[in-house]
């Protein structure tokens, strides 16, 4: 199988994934978002169509039916309304029937600003958070908010974390 992962290289999720035999395709998403759009307002920036148009070639440059599963993380809290159902459709796209996305949301809807992860894959029942610092979200997605977010989906799994994290599964 073909996995994309959004957190970055990381050699313990490198290694998990590729002892199956499956191809890992790894970008660091948030890296990519503040470089094009870091400069000035940032959710300002993101509804700049050129920007866009150039974030898109740069971050989610891959044909339809591309991947059989994507880790998307807690990515997705940083994109402005607009860009944020662009993005959701091109993962959509990328993503082959019946494969399946992993998102992850803060669930502390008071924060003004809420950590932000490093991902890493340790083993089978171990997912090993890094902080990277502290970011203000475009917006908080309560579970209403996340089945219309993923409605072009077939389905759509919630679980909360200990760590306020607001776990999601989608199924293509």
């Amino acid at each position: 199988m073909a996995i994309l992962d959004l957190a970055g290289v990381n050699q313990g999720t490198v290694s998990f994934i590729t002892n199956f035999g499956h191809r890992l395709y790894a970008d660091d998403f948030l890296r990519q978002l503040d470089q094009c759009f870091g400069q000035g307002d940032f959710y300002e920036n993101q509804t700049n169509p050129r920007a866009v148009e150039a974030f898109l070639r740069t971050a989610l440059d891959f044909p339809e039916g591309s991947f059989d599963g994507a880790l998307v993380w807690d990515v997705l809290e940083y994109l402005a309304p607009p860009l944020l159902t662009v993005v959701v459709q091109k993962l959509r796209g990328m993503l082959r029937p019946g494969s399946c996305l992993l998102a992850l949301f803060h669930s502390e809807e008071r924060s003004e600003t809420v950590p932000s992860y490093s991902f890493r894959i340790h083993d089978h029942r171990t997912i090993q958070l890094s902080a990277r610092g502290r970011r203000q979200p475009a917006q908080f997605f309560n579970n209403r908010s996340l089945e219309r977010l993923f409605q072009d989906f077939e389905s759509v799994k919630f679980f909360l974390t200990r760590d306020h994290l607001r776990e999601v599964i989608v199924r293509r």
